[in-house]
């Protein structure tokens, strides 16, 4: 299904019935990440996939994606829903998105799940590197999209995945130009919320990925213990809905029950 935000089509799925849930994929991916585990949660709940701005079958909505301006997209498309509040489920980019629809519509929010993802900013060592992913992206972008998702997984994952890893590299290369250089100009600017996770008294929860070589996990320990945040770690790297399909799904589960 699509509609039209700020003269832009936004993509999105909704199946079942129930309790909302909202799915946000990460950076060149769209919202077909999701479809090994919504099978899943759609017996009980109301499951609703977005592609984000400039991913999937979205158009972008200028030359920086803000984390606010997606936070922005997923509330058009709960209103056009009628819905009014939502469990978020995020992954890498769509935790950061997630977050900002915290801080923008917390009236809204019934829960937030962060796969794979943080509250924190860029560090200054992450930002040189989105600035020298930007200038790649200019001269060779089906280059750094292969580069960049092969190494979301563990090293020991790799060969294991090659299959599903070919298949999201060729998803990836249907993301526009201007939607990865824009999610990765709206990534490194955006501003640590990590003080607003803290405050977050709702149900919050961090699943982390041992291996993960993009957020490393001891990172993700402190991050729970500082923001008082629930963390469950997995085995496996950033990529944990495939690389620890199973378990991933359950504890997602178990989550939502809560909210």
């Amino acid at each position: 299904m699509t509609l039209t935000h700020k003269q832009t089509n936004i993509n999105y799925r909704i199946q079942g019935e129930g309790k909302a849930l909202v799915f946000l994929h990460g950076f060149l991916e769209n919202l077909t990440m999701w479809d090994a585990l919504i099978p899943e949660l759609v017996v009980q709940y109301q499951c609703i996939a977005i592609d984000l701005p400039g991913h999937g079958e979205s158009g972008n909505l200028g030359y920086v994606h803000s984390m606010e301006i997606m936070a922005d997209v997923v509330k058009s498309v709960l209103d056009v829903l009628a819905v009014d509040q939502a469990v978020i489920v995020g992954h890498s980019m769509g935790g950061y998105a997630g977050l900002a629809f915290a801080q923008k519509y917390r009236n809204h929010l019934l829960g937030i799940l962060l796969l794979n993802s943080t509250s924190y900013a860029d560090s200054e060592e992450r930002k040189f590197t989105r600035t020298r992913a930007i200038e790649i992206v200019k001269k060779n972008p089906n280059a750094y999209t292969s580069m960049a998702i092969s190494n979301l997984f563990a090293p020991s994952n790799r060969e294991k995945h090659q299959k599903k890893i070919s298949l999201i590299k060729r998803q990836a290369t249907n993301t526009s130009l201007q939607g990865i250089l824009a999610a990765l100009e709206g990534m490194k600017d955006r501003p640590d919320l990590s003080l607003l996770l803290k405050r977050l008294t709702l149900p919050k929860c961090i699943i982390a990925g041992k291996e993960d070589p993009v957020l490393p996990y001891d990172q993700s320990r402190t991050e729970s213990n500082i923001t008082k945040t629930k963390l469950i770690t997995l085995d496996g790297g950033h990529m944990l809905h495939i690389e620890n399909q199973k378990e991933c799904a359950l504890e997602i589960s178990d989550f939502v029950r809560v909210c």
